[in-house]
């Protein structure tokens, strides 16, 4: 299985195909778009196969796409029902994902590079150099910024045809990135700290110390939520000045990280479950067991989407 190893991505020749454990869904006050899908009531939640060790998820507004970091290859599904659409060849070692509006970005660890697809039907758009060991990938509205882990820095490059607009350095092994509507933030994984920075220009507003291993992120409108891989924490710092409001205790290996409208969603990757926070105070909702070794994580806007790195499956919550 997958694992994250004194800040290196490491991957075995071992998946265990884990047994998923029947989870309850939150009320419905949590999120009122539940109602629409009858979950309103207690439910479990499914799981789909996709290919080998799936790192990340995203969400395109009608489909779900998945980077097979082990499989080179990038599966789609239907939201709906998790009915597999395609699987697209990108590069070698795929592992983070994005949508800019109408096309899917995917790193390509292994070949140093950025596959960009077309979200309706798969098609290739191009594939643009970057540095080295490209982790984390996010749009800002207008530009897509790559987190180059082995560089130390981070690239934003034109959405349109992959040119590079800036490189910028950043901590130690950028991983994980998030956008707040103005700034880019970025996980410095081995500095144990956060980058902010504005995203028309680049130009750094902050550094902010985190827990050990922060290795993704999420905004939920007002504050960035980092999870601290080595810590067992997510730190919530105020996406204003990067304050730190809180500290609070998930699962063991905490990667994965989304905002659904009222809740913050967490993927622990040693123990093979998803915590679920209040966002306006950190207080735990509840814990759902997913498949093996989970990472990543994502909101459909109505359903929490999850990536089993040991199960080649993505859970659907």
């Amino acid at each position: 299985m997958r694992k994250r190893n004194l800040g290196m991505l490491v991957t075995s020749s071992l998946y265990v195909v884990a047994a998923l454990a029947v989870a309850c869904l939150p009320a419905a006050a949590d999120n009122p778009l539940r109602i629409a899908i009858l979950h309103w009531y207690a439910a479990g939640n499914a799981a789909f196969g996709v290919g080998a060790v799936p790192s990340h998820v995203a969400f395109d507004g009608f489909s779900i796409w998945a980077p097979n970091h082990s499989g080179n290859t990038v599966t789609k599904l239907r939201a709906g029902d998790g009915a597999p659409l395609g699987t697209f060849a990108v590069g070698t070692q795929p592992f983070g994902v994005a949508f800019d509006g109408a096309n899917i970005w995917v790193t390509n660890s292994g070949t140093n590079t950025v596959t960009k697809l077309r979200a309706s039907d798969g098609k290739p758009r191009g594939t643009f150099t970057v540095g080295t060991e490209p982790l984390g990938v996010a749009f800002d509205g207008a530009n897509i910024w790559v987190a180059n882990g082995k560089d130390n820095n981070v690239m934003k490059l034109r959405n349109g045809d992959g040119a590079v607009l800036q490189t910028i350095p950043v901590g130690t092994l950028p991983d994980g990135m998030a956008f707040d509507g103005a700034n880019i933030w970025v996980m410095n994984y081995e500095d144990n700290t956060v980058t902010k920075q504005r995203a028309s220009n680049g130009t750094k507003l902050g550094t902010f110390s985190v827990g050990m291993g922060p290795g993704e992120a999420a905004f939920d409108g007002a504050n960035i939520w980092v999870t601290n891989f080595y810590s067992d924490t997510v730190t919530k710092l105020r996406a204003s000045d990067g304050a730190t409001l809180g500290t609070f205790a998930v699962g063991h290996g905490p990667v994965g990280v989304a905002f659904d409208g009222a809740n913050i969603w967490v993927a622990n990757f040693g123990t093979n479950n998803v915590t679920q926070l209040r966002a306006s105070d950190g207080r735990p909702l509840g814990t759902f067991a997913v498949g093996t070794a989970p990472e990543g994580v994502a909101f459909d806007g109505a359903n929490i989407w999850v990536a089993n790195t040991g199960s080649n499956t993505v859970s659907k919550l």
